[in-house]
């Protein structure tokens, strides 16, 4: 694999990082600011849904610039975001600040799926993709758990602080490592936006939603979950998300290795497992034991989808990718705000800090319908015409 997706994943490690990292900050951050919990998760809503409406107008200059230059102003717009959050005086300008790094996620990842994509073989695209987005489940095995202890130990400002200098490497890294890629000749905005009207395309982004809003409904909540359901200590919360970190990679390097080979058949066992898992949850929530296997296992069905869905989309827009790739990253956070949302709204309804669990079952199964959907549609699609009588 060419170095410049060592760079791309460094930037996506810095980005998953304080993607995730405030998921375990929640009751710092509330206690500090004098705000609930469910208002404070908000600022998980925020991000996801910056990341929604900022990767449309940020991928466009994609169409302008060179994708390398690109990526670097991202970079640079991140460090920017979080500084402002380590700095925020309250939450309104802690939000603020969240919303702006969050506008560099979805143009990064969409934009840099498509170079990835573009530096191997075409029977090596899911297997590339799944290698820069390592960088963004690594940052569930390291860069979060470490941002929480930091966070609870010398204070979450300190945290975001951190996340700011990651976002400086993961530029420097972009500069030195990945080439130059002039945009593609020929290439329009309105072939990139003709792209998003494809039935199957739009059908992908919904799986897209649903399904990887299942894994956001039971994971923002899940500190204030582990510790007043399951019974931990404030500090287990670090461990419990190197777990879901752990499986997180392993989900995301089997899914790109199967995607390859059978791709609609690796969702159809990812969704569905998942949305079993997350039901099964709401259970195994009260056990100290069974509750950190079902943590592990929801991060890997949830990214396994990872690299099957980025990959369909970009086989599906094939002709004009870019603007499509960072859509369907848009899609992810939509489903991320979505299921955040939902979770606080059951919470605050008095229905336990486990109900999101239901809620996330619930957003995977829907998933998986519209899989089946796709594939239906696909298939009617091929098969060939009845000849005349």
């Amino acid at each position: 694999m060419p170095l410049a997706l060592v760079a791309l994943a460094i930037g996506a490690f810095g980005i998953g990082t304080t993607e995730f990292v405030i998921t375990g900050l929640l009751p710092q951050v509330a206690s500090d600011l004098g705000v609930s919990i469910p208002t404070v998760g908000l600022l998980v809503t925020g991000y996801a849904l910056g990341v929604v409406v900022g990767a449309p107008p940020m991928t466009v200059l994609g169409t302008v610039m060179s994708r390398k230059r690109v990526l670097m102003l991202l970079m640079a717009l991140f460090v920017a975001g979080n500084l402002l959050s380590a700095l925020a005086p309250g939450f309104g300008v802690m939000l603020a600040g969240r919303v702006i790094a969050s506008l560099a996620h979805g143009a990064f990842f969409g934009i840099g799926s498509v170079v990835a994509a573009e530096l191997v073989a075409p029977h090596r695209r899911a297997g590339a993709i799944a290698l820069m987005f390592t960088g963004l489940t690594v940052a569930n095995v390291v860069g979060v758990p470490l941002g929480t202890l930091v966070g609870q130990v010398a204070g979450w400002r300190t945290t975001f602080a951190i996340v700011a200098g990651l976002g400086v490497v993961g530029l420097i890294g972009i500069v030195v490592l990945v080439p130059e890629m002039p945009r593609p000749a020929g290439v329009r905005l309105r072939h990139e936006v003709a792209a998003l009207r494809d039935v199957q395309v739009l059908l992908a982004m919904g799986m897209t939603v649903l399904g990887f809003g299942g894994v956001f409904a039971a994971i923002t909540y899940i500190a204030p979950m582990m510790v007043r359901v399951t019974g931990y200590p404030e500090g287990a919360v670090t461990w419990l998300l190197v777990l879901f970190g752990l499986g997180m990679v392993a989900g995301n390097l089997i899914g790109g290795r199967f995607a390859d080979r059978a791709l609609m058949p690796m969702l159809y066992v990812s969704l569905g497992a998942l949305a079993v898992v997350l039901a099964a949850f709401t259970l195994t929530a009260h056990s100290k034991i069974l509750a950190p296997v079902t943590v592990a296992l929801v991060g890997a069905l949830g990214f396994a989808t990872v690299p099957p869905l980025q990959k369909r989309v970009l086989d599906l827009a094939h002709g004009a990718p870019t603007l499509a790739s960072a859509v369907n990253i848009g899609a992810f956070n939509l489903g991320n705000a979505l299921s955040s949302w939902l979770g606080g709204l059951v919470i605050a309804a008095g229905l336990g800090y486990t109900a999101p669990n239901w809620v996330g079952a619930l957003l995977a199964a829907s998933a998986l319908v519209l899989a089946v959907l796709s594939a239906t549609l696909e298939r009617r699609s091929a098969a060939p015409a009845p000849a005349p009588a």
